[in-house]
């Protein structure tokens, strides 16, 4: 989103994942064995390269984020469908698929077959289960039925604006909080704290990182040769950092134009949406490469690695553009 509308996932947008289906990394801070194999790596695109669009699929209502989920091949698209701070349970969740026909619109709706969604955003998909978050809590889909099948609330543990979504092999879940507020007028406040929440594969709900250098930390995902997340910042930092489970603050690998919202790690390359230039970056090297340029307010990406494309939620355009990189 842009500094007032945006947001959402702004990306810091579960924002939210995510690579394809934002894969899963190994939790450095668990004990337990991992048992979930790691998705294999895509093709490595070169740096140079760019990008064509290749569709336009229009008709969402403030979409937020973009995911593949290669299991199924279909694409999940979150809508907000409004503010992204209001609990009014009318948010809702699209299948499309890869050619760009809209399966169902509202594959995943809030007020209807009892299921509460207010504001999706950030989306990952870890087995037949779509974890999405919605403001203060984490929902968990089957991505097949779209039946609600668990919720994770962390209003208690304070959380303030839940943004981006990815998942450990071990099956923890990680959670950006931009933690910023809109007033009565629609201007953005930072009350914050930044965080980074982890919810245990037993739902226990802790904070796994805190702290200003997180910089209103937007989008996140997992870095499976790094063995790292990636986490960019929406505010005035300008930062894409690198984070383990355990580090006692982020390291900054990357700065850019700013407003970052969605993150994927594409065939080694760290790819990074930006509301302040509308560009799709490439950061792999610690410099900025314009991939694709011209995209207004994009929000929480998706990489389709079958088929090398970036998927962009176009956040006040209520469509979503596919890229093809070359």
């Amino acid at each position: 989103m842009r500094l007032t509308v945006l947001c959402t996932t702004l990306a810091v947008t579960a924002a939210c994942i995510p690579v394809d289906r934002k894969p899963p990394v190994s939790d450095v801070t668990d004990t337990a064995a991992d048992t979930t194999a790691p998705a294999p790596a895509a093709p490595v695109v070169p740096a140079a390269a760019g990008g064509t669009k290749v569709l336009t699929v229009a008709g969402f209502s403030t979409p937020e984020s973009v995911l593949h989920d290669s299991t199924q091949d279909i694409y999940f698209v979150s809508n907000i469908n409004g503010s992204p701070t209001a609990k009014d349970n009318n948010g809702f969740i699209s299948r499309v698929r890869p050619d760009g026909a809209v399966e169902n619109l509202k594959f995943i709706e809030g007020g209807r077959s009892g299921v509460t969604l207010n504001a999706p955003k950030g989306m990952a998909v870890l087995g037949d289960t779509l974890w999405v978050t919605d403001i203060d809590i984490v929902r968990a889909f089957n991505a097949r039925t779209g039946a609600l099948v668990d919720s994770v609330k962390l209003d208690s543990a304070g959380a303030v604006f839940l943004n981006d979504v990815a998942i450990a092999t071990t099956g923890a879940i990680y959670i950006t909080d931009t933690g910023i507020k809109f007033d009565d007028v629609g201007n953005v406040l930072h009350p914050g704290p930044d965080r980074v929440f982890r919810i245990g594969p037993d739902r226990k709900v802790t904070v796994a990182a805190r702290g200003d250098s997180l910089g209103w930390p937007n989008g996140i995902t997992v870095d499976p040769v790094g063995k790292r997340f990636i986490i960019v910042s929406f505010g005035a930092a300008k930062t894409v950092l690198a984070w383990k489970p355990g580090d006692r603050a982020p390291r900054v690998i990357a700065k850019g134009a700013g407003g970052f919202d969605g993150v994927e790690v594409a065939g080694g390359r760290i790819l990074v949406s930006s509301w302040a230039d509308s560009t799709v970056s490439a950061y792999e090297t610690g410099q900025e490469v314009k991939v694709i340029t011209g995209v207004p307010a994009p929000a929480d990406i998706g990489y389709d690695a079958k088929r090398n494309r970036v998927l962009i939620p176009i956040f006040t355009g209520n469509r979503v553009e596919i890229w093809q990189l070359r």
